[in-house]
């Protein structure tokens, strides 16, 4: 029986995954790096690029573990909105969607809210 509930937690945490891992931690993009560097006002923004990344990686690790969920997407929605906040105010040339990037922060959080809080209840 296919299980919605899982899946969609699966997919957030393969989203904080790849943005932590991947994006940051092994720099597979530099533009995330350039986005901190720039946020902070620092010229070798590497240590706390690397940092951030295995705080996101962190972020996965926890949202498998099933460790007071409620919490956990509270934390994520509140993480997403202030990165994105931020990077709109001090970073916007450095965004993949520009302007459109709060659009898919925004559609992210309601995935977030929409999974907890909604298809959590049905999958039991």
């Amino acid at each position: 029986m296919f299980n919605g509930h899982k899946a969609i937690t699966y997919l957030i945490t393969l989203v904080w995954l790849i943005n932590g891992l991947c994006c940051k931690v092994f720099n597979l993009v530099p533009r995330h790096q350039e986005i901190v560097e720039t946020i902070l006002q620092v010229h070798n923004g590497r240590p706390l690029t690397i940092s951030i990344g295995l705080a996101e990686t962190s972020m996965a690790l926890w949202i498998v573990s099933g460790y007071k969920r409620k919490l956990n997407a509270i934390t994520q929605i509140v993480i997403i909105t202030s990165m994105n906040i931020l990077e709109a105010i001090y970073a916007p040339h450095l965004l993949l969607w520009g302007k459109w990037n709060g659009v898919f922060a925004l559609l992210f959080i309601l995935v977030i809210y929409t999974n907890l809080f909604l298809l959590k209840k049905r999958a039991f």
